[in-house]
């Protein structure tokens, strides 16, 4: 509750004093516009570090790698974004802090650190996975881009194409 409070509440007025002060310093015309300069280098920032976090996403899939870091980090350039374009200086300073690399691969490692995964039903809490997941029982490959021999027939279809094993449950 006290996050929301902060979120809703006190953001949002803190950057309503900051753009009057700011304003009634330079100007509310010159305010407007380094509002928007805000927002338009950080929409560029965002894109160039967007694509090379989907070029390491992509590279680690065709390697048989999960990309969990990637999948964070996209996570974090989406908060960024979503601040940038937010008028005010407060939320441009967070949102520019999600976009420079070394700040975000700090926020990734606390977020590791606090995290819990699930790898083959056995959970791995606070660990960095760099590599494939193996299948602690056999030692082979477990990712979701690679088949499985030995677990209910050959891993491979009639096809030729992977068989993906896999379980659900409806819930109405």
């Amino acid at each position: 509750m006290p996050f929301l409070f902060v979120l809703f509440v006190v953001l949002p007025l803190t950057e309503i004093v900051i753009l009057i002060q700011v304003g009634q310093a330079i100007g509310a015309w010159y305010t407007i516009g380094l509002v928007l300069l805000s927002a338009f280098i950080g929409v560029n920032m965002l894109r160039q570090q967007g694509l090379s976090t989907l070029l390491r996403a992509r590279s680690r899939m065709d390697s048989g790698e999960i990309p969990a870091k990637e999948m964070v980090e996209g996570l974090i350039l989406a908060v960024g974004g979503a601040l940038l374009v937010t008028p005010g200086f407060v939320t441009d300073a967070i949102g520019f802090s999600c976009l420079i690399p070394v700040l975000r691969n700090r926020i990734v490692k606390e977020l590791q650190k606090r995290s819990v995964v699930m790898v083959n039903g056995q959970m791995q809490g606070g660990r960095e996975h760099e590599g494939p997941f193996r299948d602690s029982a056999s030692g082979h490959d477990a990712g979701p881009f690679r088949s499985r021999p030995g677990r209910h027939g050959s891993g491979r279809s009639s096809d030729g194409g992977d068989v993906i094993d896999g379980e659900y449950r409806r819930e109405d």
